[in-house]
C-alpha cells in the first residue's frame, strides 16, 4: 500500500495490563458483530499481531448456561496472545460464576466489564452506561469479578455517565481502584449522547488525574493514528481504544504500530488504492465464510462492512446496494472486479463511520435516580446481546 508521513512519536508506547505488555499501547473495542475472530484476524495481521484484540460482548449468563452462540464467540485462533474476552454482566453472582468458568477451563488470558452500553433495550433495564449510577451494585459487581479472576486481569469500560447531569466516572474510577480492576477505558460521551456529537477527551485527563494508580485508556472520536497520538499527548491517558474508527479499514492499525514505534522518525501510514481495498473485503468475506463454515451466511454477514470500506470513493449508490446483498463469493468477486480499482485513497476519507446519532433521553427503570446509594440489584433480563459502547 502507497504510504504517507505524518505526525511525529508519542512519548509512551506500551501499556502494561496485568502481566500483559500491550505495544503500541492500543486496543480495539468490543462491537458486537463485528470484533469476531475473522475480524481480529485482519486487525492483528495489519499490526504484525501488536495490540490488544478484544472479543465481541459476551453476556455472563449465555456465557454460564453454555449458549451455543455465544461459546462460538470466545473461540480464539491460536496466534492470538493474550486472548481478551469482554463480558456484559447485571447480576454479581453471574458475573463471578462467568469469570470463574473463564479461569477454570483456560478461555481467556484478560478480562474486560462492559459498563458502557447505551442502548435503550439495555439502560431501560438498568444495565450498560445506566448501571455505575447504583455505586454499591457496580462495586459488587466488581468485586466478584477480580475474586473470582485470581491472576487474571480485569479491566472496565464505562462512559462519563448517563447524562449531564449524572456523571459517574470519577465515582465508578474510585470503586474501579478499590476493587482491584487493573485498568479503566473511558468513552468521553454520556449515555444520553449516544455516538452523537463530540467525544469529551477532557473528562479523560480528569479521571487520569483521579486514579492514577492504574492505566487509564481513552475512547471516542479516534479516526486515524494522528488523532490516538494527539489523544495521549492531551489527556496523559496511558493507551487508547479504537471502535468505530476501523470499521472498514482494518489497515489503521498498522498505522497505530508505526505512530508508535519509538525512534523511527515520522511514522508512514497506509493510503490504499481501491483495489487493495477490494482485495481487504475479499480477504474479510472469506476468513467470516470459513469461520461461520458456511460461504452464504459469511458473505451475508460481511454485508454491513460494505459501506464503511468503500466510504469516500467514487462507487455509487446503486453499485453499494449491488455490493450489499451479495450471497456467495463468486458474486462478490464479479462485482468487485466492476469497480474502478485504479482509485487513489480519497481525501477526507478517514471521517465518522457507523452510528453516529446523536442526544438522546436515556429510558431507565422507574425511580432508578432516585439514590445512586441503594442495594437494589437488576433483573436477569437486563441482560442482552447488544454492542459495547
Amino acid at each position: 500500500m502507497t504510504q504517507s508521513p505524518q505526525t511525529p512519536h508519542p512519548e509512551r508506547t506500551q501499556l502494561r495490563i496485568g502481566p500483559h505488555t500491550v505495544q503500541p499501547p492500543v486496543v480495539l473495542a468490543p462491537m458486537a458483530g463485528i470484533t469476531n475472530a475473522p475480524f481480529r484476524t485482519l486487525c492483528r495481521e495489519f499490526s504484525g499481531g501488536r495490540g490488544l484484540f478484544v472479543s465481541e460482548m459476551i453476556t455472563t449468563r449465555a456465557l454460564v448456561e453454555r449458549d451455543a452462540k455465544t461459546m462460538r464467540l470466545i473461540h480464539f485462533d491460536g496466534t492470538e496472545k493474550p486472548r481478551s474476552i469482554q463480558l456484559y454482566g447485571v447480576d454479581p453472582g453471574t458475573v463471578g460464576k462467568a469469570v470463574q468458568m473463564i479461569v477454570d477451563e483456560d478461555l481467556a488470558d484478560h478480562i474486560d466489564l462492559n459498563f458502557g452500553c447505551p442502548v435503550p433495550k439495555v439502560t431501560r433495564k438498568g444495565g450498560g452506561s445506566a448501571l455505575p449510577y447504583k455505586r454499591h451494585l457496580l462495586r459488587s459487581i466488581l468485586r466478584e469479578a477480580v475474586t473470582a479472576a485470581g491472576p487474571l486481569p480485569v479491566t472496565m469500560k464505562m462512559r462519563k455517565g448517563i447524562d449531564d447531569d449524572h456523571i459517574t466516572y470519577l465515582d465508578a474510577g474510585r470503586i474501579a481502584v478499590e476493587e482491584g480492576v487493573t485498568a479503566i477505558a473511558l468513552h468521553g460521551r454520556t449515555a444520553a449522547q449516544h455516538y452523537g456529537g463530540t467525544a469529551d477527551w477532557e473528562s479523560i485527563a480528569r479521571l487520569k488525574e483521579a486514579v492514577p494508580e492504574i492505566p487509564v485508556l481513552g475512547n471516542g472520536d479516534i479516526w486515524s493514528a494522528d488523532d490516538a497520538v494527539r489523544m495521549m499527548r492531551e489527556t496523559g491517558c496511558d493507551g487508547v481504544v479504537v471502535g468505530r474508527g476501523c470499521l472498514g479499514r482494518p489497515w489503521l492499525f498498522g498505522d497505530l504500530v508505526a505512530a508508535f514505534e519509538p525512534g523511527g522518525g515520522a511514522p508512514v501510514y497506509a493510503r490504499p488504492t481501491l483495489k487493495e481495498v477490494a482485495a481487504v473485503m475479499r480477504r474479510h468475506a472469506e476468513l467470516l465464510a470459513e469461520w461461520l463454515e458456511d460461504e452464504e451466511r459469511g458473505v451475508i454477514d460481511f454485508r454491513k462492512h460494505v459501506a464503511w470500506y468503500t466510504k469516500g470513493f467514487s462507487v455509487g449508490s446503486e453499485m453499494r446496494k449491488r455490493l450489499a446483498i451479495t450471497s456467495s463469493l463468486a458474486e462478490l468477486d464479479a462485482l468487485l472486479a466492476e469497480l474502478d480499482l485504479d482509485q487513489e485513497w480519497p481525501p477526507g476519507a478517514d471521517g465518522p463511520r457507523g452510528r453516529t446519532s446523536g442526544r438522546n433521553r436515556v429510558v431507565l427503570p422507574d425511580g432508578w435516580l432516585d439514590d445512586p446509594y441503594d442495594r437494589a440489584g437488576v433483573g436477569a433480563d437486563a441482560e442482552q446481546d447488544t454492542s459495547g459502547g
